[in-house]
């Protein structure tokens, strides 16, 4: 008795086939939308109206270079942001500072009327050409 083998040389060549023709009307079928962007912008200066406090490494305090002690930051910065209509402060914090240092001047910040935040970095600091605390 003869045992019936089917061949399969003949549905992998079919397959082969029914992939090429496949691949060649997908890529064909791709569409592009062309677009024209603006040219970019040179990067505008920030406003000078902007308020930042520095924490250096060693905790000392200053807003826009003004020296505060931690006690008094509270009531400097109410002084500041009861009279400002946009209530956002820019931190920039010394990178060897535990994260609890940075939040304690945030909190103070917060409990002055600050709305939010911004974070500066020390590679944001550098990019700039400002020496980083």
């Amino acid at each position: 008795m003869r045992k019936a083998d089917i061949n399969v040389t003949p549905l992998i060549d079919i397959l082969l086939v029914m992939l090429v023709i496949f691949i060649a009307t997908v890529t064909l079928k791709q569409q592009a939308i062309e677009s024209h962007l603006p040219p970019p912008r040179p990067a505008a200066e920030p406003p000078p109206d902007q308020i930042m406090i520095e924490v250096a490494a060693d905790r000392r305090l200053s807003v826009n270079s003004q020296a505060v002690t931690r006690p008094e930051l509270e009531t400097f910065l109410r002084g500041i942001y009861d009279q400002r209509g946009d209530k956002t402060l820019y931190v920039a914090g010394a990178g060897s500072l535990p994260y609890g240092a940075v939040i304690d001047v945030m909190d103070a910040a917060k409990g002055a009327g600050v709305q939010r935040f911004g974070m500066i970095t020390e590679g944001m600091r550098r990019a700039a050409g400002v020496r980083p605390n």
